[in-house]
């Protein structure tokens, strides 16, 4: 089938069986008419009608090699810089539609499981039939647009040291079984953003290390659709609301994450990647460049989530009377100039595309590693600038209903901004107040600041990348050594 519909979007995930447990109740409704999962849901499905209008469609979609048909660009596995391009152009509709607060939108997992399609072939030593069972979910995956969760991440104290000297007794996910049909798989996963809005799982958690003789349990990476028997679902607290003049970013683009939790789940043997050794895990996960493809559909995100705060920013100062003050010409100026710099590396990726050894191409890495450092700092500063000029004005705005009430003629006099009616102005310290102080946007203040590893992990992978390339010592060196000038 071809690019789907919003609404077919909505009622794959409607039909959903899978046990989600919000607020100690079991949820049996319509996920959709859910308030933890309605907005983002109805965000979704406006974005997926998007690649069938035809103002977008060509942009947002290639022909899918297998029957013709259209697909999603963000499927698309580069061959060319033009490629890179392509993919940029239709990712960005995406992104300004939900102005970068969707970390795990559609188009990230696409291109999730588009890198490690690209690297399947890393997969024959171990089995010919992991590498094929790869591609073809891959393959999958595009051809019927299926929305994709990821779980990488295991509670922490499967990590402690010594809880792996027994296998029978480490909480780490793990193959506790094999069985005809596939692997046993029990443990649970965290920060499954979009489990419960997804149609399936990817699944590929580190591997911890472990002596074992033969096969590490603890090592492998399978997809499944989310309500196979064993998989439950855990809720967080939702910071969604229904009004979208109360709450405006909250209500729209609200990611509900999940804890996901495997108990006996059988995986069939064709949705297995690899199982059992680490090597390969590592080998596939660096192989595929997964970081620097990933890295390029996040950038897209980086800008319009920039562009947006920045529009925020210069409202606000505008209904302030402040854009002739030094110092919010000096904040807004570094807000300036940390757009120009992520729009320059998005570029700058694409012009320096190099082959990848297997006939595909990768973004630089440089400029993408680059802007996994700056805008993990440039956010909470942009946030803070926002929080900084809004002052106490952020902390009492009144309710839209306030302004249905008797007491709105008070509201329109006393609360106007410059050149901005009282209302206007008022949805304008909402949208502050849940950016900079609300849980929504406290947790998109966390959630930046982590997205690709702490500081010093996203530092080390560009550091690695940097140092083993000679050009600027050689520069020096051979600058040192002329000495007839």
């Amino acid at each position: 089938m071809p690019v789907k519909s919003g609404t077919q979007y909505r009622e794959r995930i409607d039909a959903q069986s899978v046990p989600c447990w919000y607020k100690g109740n079991l949820i049996t409704g319509k996920r959709s008419e859910h308030v933890a999962f309605a907005g983002l849901m109805e965000t979704q499905m406006y974005m997926y009608d998007l690649q069938s209008d035809p103002k977008f469609a060509e942009t947002m979609t290639y022909a899918s090699p297998a029957d013709g048909k259209p697909v999603g660009i963000s499927f698309l596995p580069p061959t060319s810089a033009d490629d890179l391009r392509k993919r940029r152009e239709g990712m960005n509709i995406w992104a300004n539609v939900h102005h970068g607060f969707l970390g795990r939108s559609p188009d990230y997992m696409n291109t999730a499981i588009m890198s490690f399609y690209t690297g399947a072939d890393l997969l024959n030593e171990l089995s010919p039939q992991y590498a094929e069972n790869l591609k073809n979910y891959y393959a999958y995956c595009r051809d019927h647009d299926i929305t994709l969760s990821h779980a990488f991440i295991q509670p922490y104290a499967s990590k402690i040291s010594g809880q792996l000297d027994a296998t029978e007794d480490a909480i780490a996910a793990k193959v506790v079984d094999r069985t005809e049909e596939g692997l046993i798989i029990s443990g649970a996963f965290m920060m499954a953003t979009q489990a419960a809005t997804s149609d399936e799982i990817f699944v590929y958690p580190s591997p911890s290390p472990a002596p074992f003789d033969d096969e590490n349990p603890f090592a492998f990476s399978f997809a499944v659709p989310n309500d196979l028997p064993g998989i439950s679902l855990v809720c967080r607290d939702t910071y969604a609301a229904e009004s979208h003049t109360n709450y405006p970013l909250s209500s729209r683009y609200e990611e509900m994450d999940n804890i996901v939790i495997f108990d006996r789940v059988l995986v069939p043997h064709e949705r297995i990647f690899f199982a059992g050794s680490e090597e390969i895990s590592s080998r596939l996960f660096s192989g595929s460049n997964f970081h620097i493809h990933a890295g390029h559909q996040v950038l897209c995100r980086y800008i319009a989530k920039t562009e947006f705060v920045l529009g925020t920013l210069q409202l606000l100062t505008d209904t302030l009377d402040l854009n002739k003050e030094a110092h919010v010409i000096e904040k807004t100026a570094r807000v300036f100039a940390g757009l120009e710099s992520l729009k320059a590396l998005a570029l700058a990726a694409e012009a320096g595309a190099i082959p990848d050894g297997r006939g595909f191409v990768l973004p630089a890495p440089k400029p993408l590693m680059a802007a996994n450092l700056l805008f993990p700092k440039l956010y909470p500063e942009m946030i803070e600038i926002l929080q900084l000029l809004g002052s106490s004005g952020v902390i009492m705005i009144p309710q839209e209903e306030e302004f249905q009430s008797d007491i709105a003629p008070s509201l329109n006099i006393y609360l106007k901004g410059n050149n901005m009616a009282s209302y206007e102005r008022n949805a304008l310290f909402r949208l502050i107040w849940e950016l900079g102080a609300g849980s929504f946007g406290g947790r998109q203040t966390q959630f930046e600041r982590f997205f690709f590893g702490n500081v010093l992990t996203v530092s080390n992978r560009l550091y690695s990348v940097y140092n083993k390339d000679q050009t600027n010592r050689q520069l020096v060196r051979d600058f040192l050594s002329n000495t007839s000038k």
